[in-house]
């Protein structure tokens, strides 16, 4: 009978056994970001090409980066399934163009923006730091029109939800192979230092520290001084300057950089001045001095709500409160630590890259 059933199918052009559906193709994302070759700026490591590597080591979907003005010109010719952009890394002169593209190939833009670029003070913020007309007008024209828009925090959502733009909220994480999980122990030499550091955008949030570090000293009588990498080019004497070098700039030569420096500091300070711009902003550098083994001391603001229940300290506006903050923070610092960690380790940390949120956003 089988034989009779397998000539029966030979005669009808089928096989008697039935076959396997092919699969469908492993989706390629593209990505547009600052920075090639793998050198990028540390929010477009930490946002995006992070998670990208992640994901395509998953197997979710292959990616790959993609010259913004070559795609949207046709100089490129890859068929993209979605393409995610960063801030304003796609030329806004571009964008009309790439858009006509996505829309004639299906492929899916996805915006991902870190920070308040659409508040009136957000934006002259921005605009004295260091992102002129055209990068403002690139991110509004990006975000407007996106197909999906990825943001970092629910506060930065609900800036968005106000100009009438749905967002979805992947918050920052770290990658753990950038970090050591070693307890740090400081140096007993000279003064204790606290680590600050930052971009550009953070000049006016140092200004919240110097009544603090005037005159301050330790339960001991240690002079405590304030150690600034990055946040601002001037240099007024009452803190000192740590300069990265050439090359730094590179979020893991920057982390490795840090964590070669970690005996100097005995703290890390985030202090926010009360403005919407900083409302919006993540939680990073708790997750980052607690990954380089420091006891985390910040501003009382939205951005590290909650910290504090998970090993943080957080401090009011005025002096004596950082102070307080920061004499527990030399006091408690391995069980701060131990505690943030734990926390950190168990659910801010990027594993395959393919979190709901970002699935959902890249439609894969």
């Amino acid at each position: 009978m089988s034989t009779m059933r397998s000539r029966l199918a030979r005669l009808l052009g089928r096989d008697a056994r039935p076959t396997a559906p092919t699969p469908p193709p492993t989706p390629l994302i593209g990505f547009v970001v600052h920075g090639a070759g793998g050198v990028h700026p540390a929010s477009a490591h930490i946002r995006v090409t992070g998670r990208m590597s992640a994901l395509a080591a998953s197997g979710a979907a292959r990616v790959a980066q993609v010259d913004p003005v070559r795609w949207a010109d046709g100089t490129d010719t890859a068929h993209l399934d979605a393409v995610l952009v960063q801030r304003d890394a796609f030329p806004v002169t571009a964008l009309d163009a790439a858009f006509a593209r996505a829309r004639s190939e299906g492929t899916r833009i996805v915006a991902e923006v870190d920070d308040d670029f659409f508040s009136q003070e957000a934006r002259a913020r921005l605009a004295r730091a260091e992102y002129d007309p055209q990068r403002l007008a690139s991110v509004d024209r990006l975000v407007r029109s996106a197909d999906a828009v990825v943001v970092s925090t629910t506060a930065l959502q609900e800036v968005l939800a106000a100009e009438g733009i749905a967002s979805v909220v992947v918050p920052n994480a770290v990658q753990p192979g950038l970090w050591s999980t070693e307890p740090v122990r400081p140096d007993t030499d000279g003064p204790r230092r606290v680590l600050y550091m930052g971009t550009a955008t953070h000049g006016g949030d140092l200004d919240l520290l110097r009544p603090v570090f005037d005159g301050f000293v330790d339960d001991d009588g240690r002079p405590v001084r304030l150690e600034v990498v990055g946040v601002t080019s001037d240099d007024d004497g009452w803190y000192d300057r740590l300069p990265v070098p050439e090359g730094g700039t590179h979020y893991p030569d920057f982390v490795a950089f840090l964590r070669q420096h970690t005996r100097r500091w005995s703290a890390g300070v985030a202090p926010l001045t009360d403005d919407r711009f900083n409302d919006a902003k993540s939680d990073l550098k708790f997750l980052e001095y607690t990954m380089l083994g420091l006891p985390f001391v910040g501003s009382d603001r939205p951005s590290y709500a909650g910290v504090d229940a998970v090993g943080g300290l957080l401090a009011a506006d005025d002096p004596e409160s950082w102070r307080r903050a920061l004499r527990t923070a030399f006091r408690d610092a391995d069980a701060l630590v131990a505690r943030a960690r734990e926390h950190v380790l168990a659910e801010r940390v990027v594993v395959d890259g393919a979190e709901p949120q970002w699935r959902v956003a890249l439609g894969i």
